[in-house]
């Protein structure tokens, strides 16, 4: 049966097929994670070391898939840079050197940057502010001081302003999403899309904006309240994993230092210690920077109670065993008695019988003795061991040969009589 980590081994794989390698970062973070927190690993060391050595080497092939995919992607914004750059340029010049009678060339010339400045990918975040603020800046600038046909401008005003009231309604709407990630995500999504529509009619764009960012505000609010809420429960769950390792060391302690123990008393710490680790299995994640080195001492305090606990119970069934030989070794000897006993007896015996007379008086009560002894002496060793057992059934067996000659004397007796 595949271990907890061969499972995860096994996620591994099947989430580097995936095509976007860099949309699962967080999600190779908590495979590792668990992976290195397992509690089930296999008792076979080549097997735990196998498992091991193919977890990092998944991990190394997405790290150079990754970094190749960021490198691709690195070059590519580089160059969105690039050609966003050389747009913002004629724009500017277009923006500095209108004139009337070029009024409509212009505009043609304007949609059409504007058209190819939205085909362009994303560009490095460290410009994205930059460029984005220049560009829209132009824009304005251009609407605002070149003198254009009234009607062609308000008009694309009044669509530029159905596009920007439709992106505050999606706002406002994700203020109801209760998955604030994923709401605070899509909420970049729309500032994005703020940022390459064009500008509306001056005496609406403050208005405007004030509803957009006031709606941005409420999820930005949530989403650090978010964070804020996580990351106090994950400092809870620090503490909360540190009391534990706290109560093992306490456990561990007097253990290692030679206190005596006895089984009973090793059966109550074991049930406290997996007690313990019950508990913490029901914890949650501990900060990031904390989580691996907390498992770690968690886990060597684990280990240390059963390695302990190994070596007592293996030095108590070395001192049975010792014991149990030794009242073999007293049971064998008893029984070489008894045998020596009984041989004495039987000779007695046949020399009463070859004489005759009133040796068979004697020799039937000494029978009758011998036979009360054996009955006596089979209650000492009934149950106590295999070897135990043994003597009984040959005492047993004796006894009823006793019973046999103490009734052929009797016989003897009656026919003289």
């Amino acid at each position: 049966m595949a271990s907890t980590r061969q499972n995860i081994i096994d996620e591994l794989k099947q989430l580097l097929e995936a095509d976007e390698i860099t949309a699962i970062k967080d999600q190779v973070e908590h495979l590792k994670t668990r992976f290195y927190s397992c509690e089930e690993v296999s008792e076979i060391a080549e097997e735990a070391s196998r498992e091991e050595e193919e977890f990092k080497a998944l991990l190394s092939d997405y790290k150079a898939r990754r970094a190749e995919v960021t490198a691709a992607q690195n070059k590519e914004q580089a160059d969105n840079l690039a050609r966003k750059q050389a747009i913002l340029d004629e724009m500017k010049a277009l923006v500095e050197g209108a004139t009337a009678d070029g009024v409509m060339a212009n505009l043609q010339r304007m949609r059409e940057l504007q058209a190819e400045w939205k085909k362009i990918g994303a560009v490095p975040v460290t410009h994205t502010q930059e460029i984005r603020k220049a560009y829209q800046q132009y824009q304005e600038q251009f609407y605002d001081l070149v003198k254009i046909n009234i009607e062609l401008r308000d008009l694309d005003f009044k669509k530029n302003l159905e596009l920007k009231t439709l992106l505050c309604e999606a706002a406002e709407k994700l203020q109801s999403n209760e998955n604030i990630v994923e709401a605070s995500r899509m909420l970049q999504q729309l500032h994005d899309e703020w940022a390459e529509i064009g500008p509306v009619a001056r005496e609406l764009r403050e208005q405007l904006w004030e509803r957009f960012k006031a709606a941005s505000t409420v999820i930005n609010k949530k989403h650090q309240a978010y964070f804020d809420e996580l990351h106090r429960k994950e400092q809870e769950n620090l503490a909360r994993k540190q009391a534990i390792i706290d109560q093992l060391k306490a456990i561990n302690e007097p253990i290692i230092n030679g206190e005596p123990m006895n089984a009973k008393q090793w059966e109550e710490l074991t049930l406290k210690v997996q007690s313990l680790q019950n508990e913490w299995r029901t914890i949650g994640f501990a900060p990031k920077k904390h989580n691996q080195s907390i498992y770690e001492t968690y886990r060597a305090e684990c280990d240390r109670f059963f390695a302990t606990k190994k070596e007592f119970f293996l030095e108590l069934r070395e001192r049975r065993k010792l014991r149990e030989q030794r009242h073999k070794e007293y049971l064998e000897r008893q029984a070489a008695r008894e045998q020596e006993r009984e041989e004495r007896r039987k000779q007695r015996a046949e020399r009463l019988m070859a004489a005759g007379g009133n040796n068979l008086h004697k020799l039937r009560e000494r029978l009758q003795q011998e036979i009360k002894t054996a009955e006596n002496n089979i209650l000492f060793f009934t149950g106590k061991s295999k070897t135990a057992n043994k003597i009984v059934n040959d005492m047993l067996k004796k006894i009823e040969e006793l019973k046999a000659r103490l009734a052929e004397v009797e016989q003897q007796l009656e026919n003289e009589d």
